[in-house]
């Protein structure tokens, strides 16, 4: 029997028309919608970035929204973005603000784990940085959460040994480093090298596909030309093997920003992402291949018969032209 494997569709992957970065990151999807056609496709975990989570709340409380993923079999939860709670002054202000309302999301839905990071580099020391990690760790493991820091090339965590160097430094049990294949492509590091990185810093991966070299920036890059699994050059299907044998266990994530896909409906976008992600996992292909072996049967059956015919009408063709040359005789 083929190993479950619990699949998570990030925010990004079922916003729809939400754009990243602007002030309209909120999905034009309900939220109810959005779950229920995860759980359609097959999805068990969800993502909910924390503009989208400010406006859903505007008409559902935290409770109703659990509700909704209860009701659904959505059992892992990611939750985010925090970014600049390293920093100072205003920066700072707003990021707590954030941090509030992502920490009391994440006890009201028992999340896996909170995303935090930065989206660009700082002059933030690494020791105030590791301090403030640890700090939110703490805060998290209030609210029952893990905290991951998403290893990225737009951030001061751009590298194995940094993110290393971080949670080592944090010293906190709920806190680790995220994983997104489309970074760790772009940053050129091998997969071996995540690999060897110690299981227990890995919160959680999340795999995607897209082109090794672009001849827009990589900003562009990352919001727009994102592709689905097996679409592009990452290889998706041996970085999952090489991790899996690493021994990660949790569940795995579909991030997928992809201008054209910005415009399918829900439950193509939804149906697409689980199938093409599934495919990247060992032992998932063997069930449609036997469906394709089975459904083969009747073709071969026919094929028997129609031979069979052709042979019997052979048979009685030179009977048939023995008789017509006795009659010309």
């Amino acid at each position: 029997m083929a190993k479950h494997f619990d699949l998570l569709a990030s925010y990004w992957t079922i916003s729809g028309t939400a754009q990243p970065h602007t002030d309209r990151e909120y999905s034009s999807w309900d939220f109810k919608d959005r779950v229920a056609a995860a759980a359609r496709a097959g999805f068990t975990g969800m993502g909910i970035w924390h503009a989208d989570l400010e406006h859903t709340l505007q008409k559902r409380s935290l409770k109703e929204m659990k509700q909704i993923l209860d009701d659904h079999g959505i059992k892992h939860i990611e939750l985010e973005f925090l970014g600049d709670f390293f920093l100072d002054g205003e920066k700072k202000f707003q990021s707590d603000i954030t941090k509030k309302m992502l920490l009391e999301a994440a006890e009201a839905f028992s999340a896996h784990h909170v995303k935090v990071g930065s989206f660009e580099h700082t002059d933030a020391p690494m020791s105030k940085t590791i301090d403030a990690f640890a700090g939110l760790c703490r805060e998290g493991a209030e609210h029952g959460t893990l905290i991951g820091w998403e290893l990225m090339p737009f951030c001061d965590i751009d590298s194995v040994e940094k993110a290393v160097e971080l949670v080592k430094g944090a010293g906190e049990s709920n806190g680790g480093i995220c994983l997104d294949l489309w970074h760790i492509a772009k940053l050129k590091i091998p997969y071996e090298k995540v690999a060897r990185m110690p299981m227990k810093y890995i919160t959680s991966i999340e795999i995607n596909d897209g082109t090794r070299e672009c001849s827009w920036p990589l900003h562009e890059d990352t919001i727009n030309h994102r592709l689905f699994c097996g679409a592009g050059e990452f290889e998706p299907k041996r970085f999952v093997n090489l991790m899996l044998k690493a021994g990660y266990d949790g569940p795995w994530g579909i991030e997928v920003l992809n201008q054209e896909a910005r415009s399918w409906s829900l439950d193509k976008l939804v149906r697409h992402a689980f199938q093409t992600t599934l495919a990247q996992l060992p032992g998932q292909g063997r069930q449609e291949k036997t469906r394709k072996k089975s459904s083969a049967r009747p073709k071969k059956t026919k094929r028997a018969a129609k031979a069979k015919s052709w042979k019997s009408r052979a048979a009685k063709r030179p009977a048939r032209r023995a008789s017509s040359a006795r009659q010309r005789r």
